[in-house]
């Protein structure tokens, strides 16, 4: 078995025009809530073993803060093809990972994400900003996940929902 870890991006800043949108940064809000994000790892003992990133300034910042918040040495890869993948992009970047890897978390942007977690889980969740869904794999090997790979959504948190519980 083997866990994965989708996270969307936090909440991104559009303050400047002037940039692309991979060069969008996060906001003081998408820091906060990947720190609550951090938190729910934590708590739910899900530290992954390596971090997929898309190679957008969002997604970097958003890994960065998880990784500020775990205070862990969690070795974090860029990708390309993360940035607006799809889901064969997904797949991709998961069949090349090592066995010795048992939590993967991969932080990439909507759509792709979506319906990445809607294809494994076979069940649509509305994944925003921040948020963070746990899936369990029915796989002992990183290159058997494909498209009939299913698997058990066991974790879904959405940071509007987490400071909601807090107040």
């Amino acid at each position: 078995m083997k866990n994965l870890l989708l996270m969307r991006h936090g909440k991104s800043s559009w303050k400047d025009d002037s940039l692309e949108d991979h060069e969008r940064p996060l906001k003081k809000r998408g820091h906060r809530d990947s720190k609550l994000i951090a938190k729910v790892i934590k708590k739910n003992n899900l530290i992954p073993d390596l971090i997929l990133s898309s190679s957008a300034t969002r997604a970097k910042e958003t890994a960065e803060a998880i990784l500020d918040a775990l205070d862990k040495k969690i070795k974090v890869v860029d990708s390309e093809e993360l940035y607006m993948g799809e889901p064969q992009d997904f797949l991709n970047a998961l069949s090349d990972l090592s066995d010795e890897i048992m939590t993967v978390m991969i932080v990439a942007h909507n759509p792709g994400l979506e319906a990445y977690l809607q294809i494994i889980d076979g069940k649509i969740e509305s994944v925003p900003t921040a948020g963070l869904g746990h899936l369990v794999l029915a796989v002992d090997h990183w290159q058997d996940v494909s498209f009939e790979t299913m698997g058990d959504l066991v974790g879904f948190w959405r940071p509007k929902e987490l400071r909601e519980k807090k107040k």
